[in-house]
């Protein structure tokens, strides 16, 4: 386990979840302000299987981790810390079964004080601004802009929000 909250456990993915990762990895609407780009079933298990080696490198700058519900053990969704030079960036998504359950603002709150006790100055989360939900929930923690662009991968508005920890 790397932590907990109330509701949810965040653990090492597992080969296990390929199911579960794959329901997440292909539905549109979870990577409608991602990536937009929807995988096969093979093309998860090869990526499911890159993000699981990546936990025993020396040198690992990128980390996706599975989000557990305690009260059945299932699989909600991914936590992500990317280490990006100077920032460190934080990042999740859900399965939409479980969207409106407050899971986005308890992970949120988990990974906030996480990085605390790892020491990081600061997190830095970016979100497509069309991505109502999630802006609420980085305001709710009071993330601060640092700036706004139209991103890279969907050549959408989206802003950078830090937290000074």
């Amino acid at each position: 386990m790397i932590f907990e909250t109330e509701k949810l456990i965040v653990r090492k993915l597992i080969l296990e979840d390929l199911l579960a990762f794959h329901e997440l990895e292909s539905n549109r609407l979870v990577l409608k302000y991602a990536t937009g780009e929807v995988k096969t079933l093979d093309e998860n298990k090869i990526e499911l299987n890159k993000l699981t080696a990546k936990y025993d490198l020396e040198n690992n700058d990128f980390w996706i981790y599975a989000i557990e519900r305690k009260s059945d053990r299932n699989f909600v969704g991914t936590v992500a810390f990317v280490k990006d030079g100077e920032d460190d960036e934080i990042g999740y998504r859900f399965l939409q079964k479980y969207w409106g359950n407050g899971f986005g603002t308890e992970i949120c709150e988990g990974v906030i004080l996480y990085c605390k006790q790892l020491g990081m100055p600061k997190i830095i989360g970016y979100v497509v601004d069309k991505n109502i939900a999630s802006v609420k929930i980085l305001k709710t923690f009071n993330f601060r802009v640092v700036n706004h662009f139209i991103s890279d991968d969907i050549k959408l508005p989206e802003t950078k929000y830090e937290l000074i920890l």
